[in-house]
Order: structure tokens, then sequence, then C-alpha cells
């Protein structure tokens, strides 16, 4: 989402996660959160019967687009998390397991995976079948669906020469034996192939549906048919998403939850409140946002969860315009931030400074980074350089410097802090600007800013997940403009290295490369911070920072 912290610690901060790419993340990118995973132990088998199986929780905003091959972000991916299933799921464990595949088969050069396809309905009583997958993993590859999130099949054969060559997706290495064969090959041996089916990209679509009707995800209705534990029956947008249980789905015995209601307010205050007052059984992440005021009260109350994951809060820079095109003076910004003081003083969710962009959870030297937090003193260096570089002798005269984020109370905190750093370190005017989310997104992806705030949670637990969508100045999640040849060759050695240790030198020397051109400020690791009401029992909370509600129920 966004993905795009999808978790799973590999997010928001272990998932996205943080997720979610990516995009939310998403995944993903994702619009204002954090994560965790709720406790299990002594939990009553059954839920109780006089009890509404009721949920309610809040989801922020809009989601951009709940097509699985068109969702790029947390927001999305929350809601399809709980409606569409893919060949596996990531159980309760943070570990992949069967799902719509009921067998799957491994060559022994790791690159033919074999999946059976269970019997499985769609929730409108068509079978699910082999070509379904078949059919949305080509059509996310097509270029002329602009599916931002592709990138994540390029693991699949020929996926890639589809997408960005103009090679056929006939030639692609997902193909329908039969209505309950799936047969995939990938380019490379990939370890974590089996998370990845279990992400929103790798989701099925009704084929049937999707080809009589081009526009089957805009509503809620007859057309939006799904595989999961949840169907959508209501989704009156930019208020709320209304999910029923899914009576077609294969494992609807384990699903007790009746209904899941999502509404979509997107003020912290009002969803503590709501929740205080008996209107939420959820509030704060993965899905919602705490006030940052009201974080050490809740503490001090024993209220509060709190959990690292698998994400990474970011500035972006817009690369191909001045003064950010220069990599000195984003090595400046950068550098000015103190990312410790906006933790205590704004977040106070026990985040951790990022100077890196791999969480912690999958490079342990990421603790510290590649940087020193607050350095002024370089950062001032590097200004010098900057601007001698651009012909300029004071940073008055560099061209104004717009901060940009998504509208929400925390993103403004930091934004404000963040622009006074800016001023009092280096002298550097900035001025800030907020957008609804989904405008925000399509605002970064037509490098529509010069500095822009997005987050970004793990889709599955490998660094590789927040490297790739860099590699390429056009890719999908890339919104900076950046290539650099030799962190590409990085990337690619990394694809095809054996050896986990050697793979995994490759991919921390990308990130030095990626950290030495400084197309991104990270600023900090995430953490989901949330409280819940207290007969809520099942909620699986991911590391890269999603939610699954298959096995949560009210005791």
């Amino acid at each position: 989402m966004n993905k795009k912290f999808s978790f799973f610690f590999s997010m928001l901060l272990v998932l996205s996660m943080f997720l979610a790419a990516c995009s939310g993340g998403g995944s993903s990118s994702e619009p204002a959160t954090s994560e965790g995973e709720t406790p299990k132990d002594n939990e009553p088998a059954e839920p109780n019967p006089d009890v509404a199986q009721n949920l309610r929780i809040n989801i922020n905003t809009e989601p951009p687009s709940l097509h699985p091959a068109l969702a790029k972000d947390t927001t999305s991916g929350a809601v399809l998390l709980q409606t569409f299933e893919g060949l596996t799921r990531i159980n309760q464990d943070g570990t992949p397991e069967e799902a719509m595949a009921e067998k799957i088969a491994v060559s022994d050069d790791q690159t033919v995976y074999t999946f059976t396809i269970r019997d499985a309905k769609w929730s409108n009583g068509d079978p699910v079948t082999a070509n379904d997958f078949e059919y949305a993993w080509k059509w996310a590859l097509d270029p002329n669906n602009q599916s931002e999130y592709a990138y994540q099949l390029y693991y699949v054969k020929g996926a890639e020469d589809a997408h960005v060559n103009g090679g056929s997706v006939d030639e692609v290495g997902v193909k329908a034996l039969d209505e309950k064969t799936l047969e995939v090959t990938l380019q490379n041996p990939t370890p974590f192939f089996l998370e990845l089916t279990a992400f929103y990209t790798y989701f099925p679509v009704n084929s049937k549906i999707a080809e009589a009707n081009a526009e089957w995800a805009h509503d809620a209705g007859e057309n939006y048919t799904s595989n999961g534990p949840f169907v959508m029956t209501e989704w009156s947008h930019s208020d709320k998403i209304i999910l029923e249980k899914n009576e077609n789905y294969w494992d609807a015995d384990t699903v007790k939850l009746e209904t899941i209601e999502m509404i979509m307010i997107n003020d912290p205050n009002t969803e503590l409140s709501m929740f205080d007052n008996g209107e939420l059984d959820w509030a704060g992440a993965p899905t919602g946002t705490l006030p940052t005021d009201a974080m050490q009260a809740l503490k001090d109350q024993g209220r509060l969860t709190t959990q690292s994951i698998a994400g990474v809060y970011n500035y972006k820079f817009n690369t191909t315009v001045e003064p950010t095109s220069n990599v000195n003076i984003r090595k400046a910004l950068a550098h000015a931030i103190n990312r410790q003081e906006l933790i205590d003083n704004i977040l106070q969710g026990e985040q951790m400074p990022a100077m890196g962009i791999v969480p912690p959870s999958m490079f342990p030297e990421n603790e510290t980074g590649h940087f020193p937090d607050n350095d002024v003193e370089t950062a001032k260096e590097f200004l010098q350089k900057g601007l001698e570089e651009l012909g300029y002798s004071d940073p008055s005269e560099l061209p104004a410097i717009a901060l940009s984020y998504n509208t929400s109370e925390a993103h403004q905190k930091i934004a404000q802090a963040v622009q006074d750093m800016w001023k009092q370190n280096l002298g550097i005017e900035v001025v800030l600007d907020n957008s609804e989310w989904a405008v925000y997104l399509d605002k970064v992806h037509a490098l529509d800013y010069q500095i822009a705030r997005m987050g970004w949670l793990g889709d599955f637990n490998d660094a590789i997940n927040f490297l790739e969508m860099y590699r390429d100045a056009d890719g999908g999640n890339n919104d900076t403009g950046w290539e650099s040849k030799e962190y590409q060759d990085l990337l690619a050695a990394s694809a095809t290295e054996g050896d986990a240790d050697a793979r995994q030198q490759l991919l921390k020397d990308a990130e030095k490369v990626f950290m030495a051109d400084m197309p991104v400020a990270p600023v900090y690791f995430y953490t989901n911070n949330w409280v819940q009401v207290e007969n809520l029992k099942g909620v699986a909370v991911s590391g890269l920072g999603d939610a699954q509600y298959k096995w949560a129920y009210f005791e």
C-alpha cells in the first residue's frame, strides 16, 4: 500500500508492513499509521453468543482503489485483506500458509511453483479458478492498466519485460493448466515468494465479472465479487464501508464476526472520543490514528498497546527540480532534522530515529544508521557546497521550497517542527502544503511536489521491499525521479545471488549507494499504537503493520 507496512515486523515497523508496499503501502504507502499483534494466550475457543459480533473501526480516509491491481496504500490494503484472499495468507504467527491453494509443489531448482486451487467460491457463487489468478496478474502487468504495484510481480518470469519493455503478457510465467492448477515460473529462486502471494497485487480477480464490466471495483454491489472472509455490502464514499461475513468463503466456519463497519474519520481526537464513548471498538493503528497529545495519558492509564513494525516515515525529494535536484542540498536537509526531538515531543509512541530506509528488523545496523541524527554542523557544510554548485551565495537566494504532506494532525505537527529546524539550522525558508490522501498520492506520483512526506510499510519480510521501488526513475512507487546504475546493478546481482549472506551484503551495499545520493530523507521507524475494547480477541496485527479480522471475535 503506499505499502505505500504491509507486514511480519518486517513492518509498521516488522509489515506495511509496513504491508504495507506500498503504497501504502502498501505497502505499501500509508496515510497515517503504525502496528502489532494481539495476544492469544488464555483466549476462549468460541465467541460469546450473547455479544454482537459486529466490529467498528476507523480507516481514516476514503480508499483510493479497491481493485487489487490498482491499490497502492495501506487504507486500500486494510479493506482488501478482509475481502480477498491470495494463494497464501499470512497466519496469526506471521508465516504464510495455504489459502486459495490447498497444495503447493516447488521444483528442485526453486523456480517453478505448482498451486492446486481448492474448492472455493467467489461471493456471488462463481468458482474460483486458476484462470482468475492468471487473468489478474496479467491484467496488472498490462502497462495500459497503470498498476503502480505491478513491479511486485517482476519475480515472475517475463513479467518485467511485459510491463516495461513491450513484451507479450502471453509469455509471462503464469499459466492456468486447468481450472484447478496454476503453474508459476520465476525469473530466479525467490525465498519469500509465498509471502508475496499473500499480498494484494497477487490476489485473484473474478475474470468473468471483470471482463464484462471494467468498472466492477468502483462501488459495492453485485459486480464487486470477492473471495475472502468478508464481502463488501456498502461503500458510502468518504463516509464508511460495511463488510459482512462471506458465507461462500471456503473457511467460513472460522470467521466469527458478522460485520465490520469501517468509518472514515480523519481526526484523531474524534476517533479517540468515539472509542471512549463506545462508538468504536478499536482506535489507533494500524487502520486509524491516535492524537499525539493523548499518548502519554494513555500510557499512564495502561490502556496503550505499542508494537514495533517494519516501516519507515520518509521525506521524499523531487530530484528533478531545483534546489532538491542537488545532492548536497538534500544531504543538508536530511542532516538538519532532529528526529529524536520529533519522537519525544510530538509522536511519543516509542518510534526510533531513522538514518537509513531499511528497518532494523532487517538491517540491525540501522539502529544507528548511515549518519548521526541532528548533525547540524555537517548539514551546514553540505548546504554551503550545494549553494556553490547551484550558483548561490546565501540560503535566502534559493528558490522557494515547499514541504507537502497529506492531511493529518501528526503530519502537520511534524512538518511544522521540521520547517522550524530548517529555518533555524540552515536559514532555509519552507512553506507547507497539504492535500487529502487520494489527491496527495496522485500529486506525489506525478512529481508535482518538492519535498513530500511518505511512509512505507513492508509488504513482505525482506529488505528488497524497501529498496526495489527506487530501482527505476519511472518505477511505480519511486516518485523521486532518482535513478542510479550502480544501485540497479547491486539489486540485479542480489536477485541471482544464491548465498543468503552474500545477498544480504549486496542489499546493504545498495542502501549505502542510496543514502549517499539521499533521494529520500528517512525520519523515523514506525511503531503501531492503539487502544481496544477488552473483550475483542483474535485480531492479527502483523509485524508488517497490517491487521486481519478473519480470526477476530468478541468474548
